[in-house]
Protein backbone atom coordinates (compact mmCIF):
# COMPACT_ATOMS: atom_id res chain seq x y z
CA UNK A 1 0.00 0.00 0.00
CA UNK A 2 1.00 3.71 -1.01
CA UNK A 3 0.67 6.19 1.43
CA UNK A 4 0.00 9.61 -0.45
CA UNK A 5 0.58 12.27 1.96
CA UNK A 6 -0.39 16.09 1.04
CA UNK A 7 0.65 18.97 2.81
CA UNK A 8 -1.45 21.88 4.10
CA UNK A 9 -2.64 23.40 7.21
CA UNK A 10 -6.04 22.22 8.55
CA UNK A 11 -9.04 24.25 9.05
CA UNK A 12 -10.93 27.13 6.43
CA UNK A 13 -9.03 29.82 6.82
CA UNK A 14 -5.80 28.19 4.83
CA UNK A 15 -8.33 26.56 2.73
CA UNK A 16 -7.08 28.38 -0.89
CA UNK A 17 -3.72 29.72 0.59
CA UNK A 18 -0.81 28.68 -1.54
CA UNK A 19 0.52 26.26 1.61
CA UNK A 20 -2.38 24.14 0.64
CA UNK A 21 -1.51 22.32 -2.20
CA UNK A 22 -0.76 19.32 -1.37
CA UNK A 23 -4.55 19.17 0.45
CA UNK A 24 -5.91 20.16 -2.76
CA UNK A 25 -4.43 17.45 -4.95
CA UNK A 26 -5.78 14.57 -2.56
CA UNK A 27 -9.09 15.95 -2.56
CA UNK A 28 -8.54 15.37 -6.39
CA UNK A 29 -7.56 12.37 -5.92
CA UNK A 30 -10.27 11.50 -3.21
CA UNK A 31 -12.84 12.90 -5.88
CA UNK A 32 -11.34 10.24 -8.55
CA UNK A 33 -11.84 7.73 -6.09
CA UNK A 34 -15.24 8.65 -5.19
CA UNK A 35 -14.31 9.30 -1.70
CA UNK A 36 -13.63 11.90 0.73
CA UNK A 37 -10.65 12.16 3.06
CA UNK A 38 -12.39 12.40 6.39
CA UNK A 39 -11.46 9.46 8.41
CA UNK A 40 -9.54 10.53 11.57
CA UNK A 41 -6.27 8.69 12.23
CA UNK A 42 -3.01 9.03 13.81
CA UNK A 43 -3.42 13.26 14.07
CA UNK A 44 -4.36 13.19 9.99
CA UNK A 45 -7.64 12.56 7.99
CA UNK A 46 -7.31 9.81 5.54
CA UNK A 47 -9.40 7.95 2.98
CA UNK A 48 -8.13 4.39 1.52
CA UNK A 49 -8.49 4.52 -2.22
CA UNK A 50 -7.59 2.65 -5.41
CA UNK A 51 -5.72 4.55 -8.05
CA UNK A 52 -5.50 2.41 -11.11
CA UNK A 53 -4.05 -1.21 -9.80
CA UNK A 54 -3.07 0.59 -6.44
CA UNK A 55 -4.26 0.76 -3.11
CA UNK A 56 -3.11 4.08 -1.52
CA UNK A 57 -4.09 5.67 1.64
CA UNK A 58 -5.05 9.69 0.87
CA UNK A 59 -3.50 11.40 3.74
CA UNK A 60 -4.13 15.12 5.19
CA UNK A 61 -1.96 15.95 8.02
CA UNK A 62 -3.93 18.09 11.31
CA UNK A 63 -1.01 18.80 13.08
CA UNK A 64 -0.10 21.78 10.78
CA UNK A 65 2.59 22.05 7.96
CA UNK A 66 5.56 21.84 10.43
CA UNK A 67 5.33 19.08 12.70
CA UNK A 68 3.48 17.09 9.49
CA UNK A 69 6.04 14.48 10.18
CA UNK A 70 4.42 13.22 13.61
CA UNK A 71 1.36 12.01 11.32
CA UNK A 72 3.37 11.12 8.59
CA UNK A 73 5.59 8.54 11.07
CA UNK A 74 2.67 7.07 12.87
CA UNK A 75 0.69 6.02 9.87
CA UNK A 76 4.05 4.45 8.76
CA UNK A 77 4.24 2.60 11.91
CA UNK A 78 0.44 1.78 11.80
CA UNK A 79 -0.34 0.69 8.77
CA UNK A 80 3.55 -1.21 8.15
CA UNK A 81 4.31 1.00 5.31
CA UNK A 82 7.34 -1.36 4.07
CA UNK A 83 10.17 1.68 3.19
CA UNK A 84 10.17 5.07 2.78
CA UNK A 85 9.40 4.32 -0.77
CA UNK A 86 6.18 3.84 -0.47
CA UNK A 87 4.99 7.10 0.76
CA UNK A 88 4.96 10.17 -1.96
CA UNK A 89 5.05 13.57 -0.17
CA UNK A 90 2.59 16.35 -1.96
CA UNK A 91 3.75 19.77 -1.38
CA UNK A 92 3.88 23.63 -2.67
CA UNK A 93 7.39 25.13 -4.25
CA UNK A 94 8.39 28.14 -4.03
CA UNK A 95 11.29 28.05 -5.90
CA UNK A 96 8.68 26.51 -9.44
CA UNK A 97 6.45 29.05 -11.25
CA UNK A 98 2.57 28.63 -10.74
CA UNK A 99 1.20 26.39 -13.45
CA UNK A 100 4.66 23.61 -13.10
CA UNK A 101 5.28 20.05 -11.20
CA UNK A 102 7.97 18.29 -10.39
CA UNK A 103 8.76 15.31 -8.97
CA UNK A 104 11.36 13.68 -7.67
CA UNK A 105 12.58 10.20 -6.50
CA UNK A 106 14.15 11.40 -2.96
CA UNK A 107 15.10 15.07 -1.64
CA UNK A 108 16.33 17.84 0.60
CA UNK A 109 13.87 19.68 2.51
CA UNK A 110 14.67 22.50 0.33
CA UNK A 111 13.66 25.27 2.93
CA UNK A 112 10.22 23.63 3.42
CA UNK A 113 8.98 22.90 6.46
CA UNK A 114 6.76 20.64 6.01
CA UNK A 115 9.50 17.96 4.26
CA UNK A 116 11.85 19.17 6.47
CA UNK A 117 9.54 17.25 9.40
CA UNK A 118 8.88 14.13 7.45
CA UNK A 119 12.64 14.01 6.85
CA UNK A 120 13.14 14.18 10.58
CA UNK A 121 10.48 11.63 11.83
CA UNK A 122 10.92 9.01 9.11
CA UNK A 123 14.87 9.47 9.63
CA UNK A 124 15.52 9.49 5.85
CA UNK A 125 15.01 12.15 2.55
CA UNK A 126 14.52 8.52 0.18
CA UNK A 127 11.05 9.18 -0.34
CA UNK A 128 9.57 10.24 -3.21
CA UNK A 129 8.02 13.72 -3.69
CA UNK A 130 5.71 15.52 -6.24
CA UNK A 131 6.01 19.77 -5.68
CA UNK A 132 3.81 22.14 -7.23
CA UNK A 133 5.40 25.43 -8.04
CA UNK A 134 3.60 28.23 -6.58
CA UNK A 135 6.44 30.91 -7.28
CA UNK A 136 5.24 34.71 -8.28
CA UNK A 137 6.57 36.11 -11.03
CA UNK A 138 7.76 39.44 -9.06
CA UNK A 139 9.89 39.53 -5.70
CA UNK A 140 8.76 38.77 -2.45
CA UNK A 141 9.13 40.55 0.68
CA UNK A 142 7.44 37.94 3.50
CA UNK A 143 7.86 33.81 2.42
CA UNK A 144 5.57 33.50 5.47
CA UNK A 145 2.75 36.00 4.26
CA UNK A 146 3.07 34.68 0.96
CA UNK A 147 2.93 30.96 1.22
CA UNK A 148 0.00 31.53 3.75
CA UNK A 149 -2.07 34.23 1.00
CA UNK A 150 -4.61 33.00 -0.89
CA UNK A 151 -4.07 32.08 -4.63
CA UNK A 152 -4.83 35.15 -6.37
CA UNK A 153 -7.92 34.35 -9.24
CA UNK A 154 -5.38 34.06 -12.82
CA UNK A 155 -3.55 32.10 -10.22
CA UNK A 156 -6.58 29.52 -9.63
CA UNK A 157 -6.79 29.30 -12.81
CA UNK A 158 -3.36 28.01 -13.80
CA UNK A 159 -3.96 25.80 -10.39
CA UNK A 160 -6.94 23.85 -11.49
CA UNK A 161 -5.08 22.95 -14.75
CA UNK A 162 -1.82 21.78 -12.79
CA UNK A 163 -4.08 19.82 -10.17
CA UNK A 164 -5.73 17.79 -13.18
CA UNK A 165 -2.06 17.37 -14.55
CA UNK A 166 -0.63 16.33 -11.18
CA UNK A 167 -3.16 13.54 -10.18
CA UNK A 168 -2.56 12.23 -13.34
CA UNK A 169 1.04 12.18 -12.76
CA UNK A 170 0.47 10.27 -9.23
CA UNK A 171 -1.84 7.66 -11.19
CA UNK A 172 1.31 7.06 -13.84
CA UNK A 173 3.71 7.21 -10.58
CA UNK A 174 1.40 4.67 -8.64
CA UNK A 175 0.77 2.78 -11.10
CA UNK A 176 3.85 2.52 -13.84
CA UNK A 177 6.78 3.77 -11.91
CA UNK A 178 8.76 7.12 -10.77
CA UNK A 179 10.59 6.90 -14.11
CA UNK A 180 7.91 6.85 -16.06
CA UNK A 181 6.11 9.56 -14.09
CA UNK A 182 8.80 11.93 -14.06
CA UNK A 183 9.62 11.57 -18.10
CA UNK A 184 6.07 12.25 -18.71
CA UNK A 185 5.33 15.65 -16.13
CA UNK A 186 8.73 17.08 -15.19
Amino acid sequence: MWLIVGLGNPGPKYEWTRHNCGFILIDELARRAGREVRTPEAQAVTARVRVGDEEALLVKPQTFMNLSGVAVAALVAKHGIAAPGKVLVISDDLSLPVGRIRIRREGSAGGHNGLKSIIEKLGSPAFPRLRIGIAPDHPIRDTKDFVLAEFTRSERLLLAGTIETAADAVEVLLNRGIEESMSKYN
